[in-house]
């Protein structure tokens, strides 16, 4: 009994909101939302200039590459969220200029990987190194940024799910509840879901990277694959407002699409190119390395460079 009075002591009934999700240095808006984001691209650039090194990559690529590929990734993330919400901004209530508002949220992951993959290829083809063994090592620091922007759209309480009244249901504000769901102060937290989801989807590419030597894009497309597997059922979750197709959102379409061409991709690069590239320089000339220890017998760099 006095264990039970304890526990429930130190075990919150639900997980509050935030107070608030801006703060005032004199006139200049200092918004949880965007210290999020950037705090997750400074562990992307952080863990992926770690692994890119490790490779053979020379060193500071990751940041000039960054360099496109973040503001492109930016848009595309943007543009995604508008045309996949297009009501908000398109509907008789709707206003067009509210999708330059990217502080209030709305980014979609789909755009920023599409656009951001345009902009690192950019990136990729001034510093003269390949794109894929780029994506490979920067795929775990991509999923960790998702990871720790998620706790943006905790403060600005959205991206949560159906009503519960599990103990570590989410508090939402009755100015945030969806409409038909005004009577219910306590949702499923799918942002809180999603974060240690990503976590998740961090160390298992890390570890089946370091143990199957995936090279040729085959990291990125794992973690592709581990995140859509995960976005689908945390998305059927969701009750804001969406473009419905058929019986689904059309995220849970978007991941179950790419979830089978990542997946395909896996299957038909590995039979291709079953290890990793003796160099990441688009110059075949170029300096070529190993990459880590070998692990064994089979365990060398393949005899080719091609792409």
């Amino acid at each position: 009994m006095v264990l039970t009075e304890v526990l429930t002591g130190l075990v919150p009934a639900t997980i509050p909101s935030p107070e608030q999700g801006v703060w005032y240095l004199g006139p200049v808006p200092i918004r949880a939302y965007a210290l999020c984001i950037v705090a997750g691209v400074i562990a992307c650039l952080w863990l992926g200039e770690r692994r890119w090194k490790q490779r053979g990559g020379p060193a500071g690529t990751v940041y000039d590459v960054a360099v496109w590929a973040i503001p492109f990734g930016l848009v595309g993330a943007r543009v995604y969220h508008v045309l996949s919400s297009p009501d908000a901004y398109f509907g008789a209530d709707g206003s067009l200029l509210d999708a330059l508002y990217i502080w209030r949220g709305g980014l979609g992951v789909w755009g920023a990987i599409a656009l951001g993959g345009v902009g690192a290829w950019i990136g990729c083809r001034r510093a003269g190194v390949k794109l894929p063994p780029f994506a490979d090592a920067a795929a775990p620091g991509i999923v960790l940024a998702q990871a720790i922007g998620r706790w943006g759209n905790w403060f600005n309480q959205e991206l949560f799910g159906r009503p519960t009244d599990a103990f570590w249901a989410l508090e939402i504000d009755p100015l945030n509840r969806p409409a038909g769901f005004e009577q219910f102060s306590t949702f499923h937290p799918a942002f809180l879901y999603e974060f240690w989801w990503d976590l998740g989807v961090v160390v298992l590419v890390i570890w089946v990277d370091r143990r199957r030597r995936l090279g040729h894009g085959r990291a990125f497309a794992l973690y592709v694959a581990a995140y859509t597997a995960g976005r689908v059922w945390i998305e059927a979750l969701r009750i804001d407002d969406a473009e419905m197709i058929g019986p689904f959102r059309l995220n849970v379409w978007t991941s179950i699409v790419v979830f089978v061409l990542a997946v395909a991709y896996i299957v038909v690069v590995g039979r291709r190119h079953p290890g990793r590239e003796t160099s990441v320089y688009r110059d075949e000339r170029g300096p070529r390395t190993d990459f880590t220890e070998p692990r064994g017998r089979g365990a060398g760099v393949e005899t080719t460079a091609r792409d």
